[in-house]
């Protein structure tokens, strides 16, 4: 398997690599978001399915953020580079074959880059992966313009 992340794929912002995300729009559900940020800002479509769901609470603030975390195995359309984003594919494994069709050579592709990611993605990307549906939460200190993990917990249906 190979990822590209939205569940599969990563894309590049200044910030650095992170999945892709967006906020509701009055009267949009997280399903109705997801798809509509994936077409937006990476041009394709795709049936995707409720994979998890993460709280991140930054230490003095008085938000948190409840983000709903989806995925799909395949999808419809070119994947495009815009303005907010540059779409970047990973490989989970060095086994198994990328999407049939495809004309790029996914041998060349490295591993995810958990290093250039949230320090808390290590923790439940590979649940996602497994397609196992989770729920965590990740507490993180301010640190200047950096947030430092310090506390997460993550579970799963057994």
């Amino acid at each position: 398997m190979y990822v590209i992340v939205i569940r599969s794929y990563l894309v590049t912002r200044r910030e650095g690599l992170e999945r892709e995300s967006g906020k509701l729009e009055p009267g949009e559900t997280p399903l109705q978001a997801a798809k509509r940020e994936l077409e937006e800002e990476a041009c394709i479509q795709a049936p995707l399915e409720h994979a998890g769901e993460l709280l991140f609470v930054i230490e003095g603030d008085q938000t948190a953020f409840h983000i709903d975390i989806f995925r799909a195995d395949e999808y419809a359309g070119i994947v495009t580079e815009t303005d907010e984003m540059r779409p970047q594919w990973f490989r989970t494994d060095d086994t198994t074959p990328h999407k049939a069709g495809s004309s790029e050579d996914k041998n060349t592709y490295l591993p995810i880059p958990f290093d250039q990611m949230w320090d808390d993605d290590v923790h439940w990307f590979p649940l996602l992966l497994k397609k196992q549906f989770f729920v965590g939460r990740s507490d993180f200190l301010r640190d200047g313009d950096n947030f430092v993990p310090c506390r997460w917990w993550f579970g799963t249906d057994c």
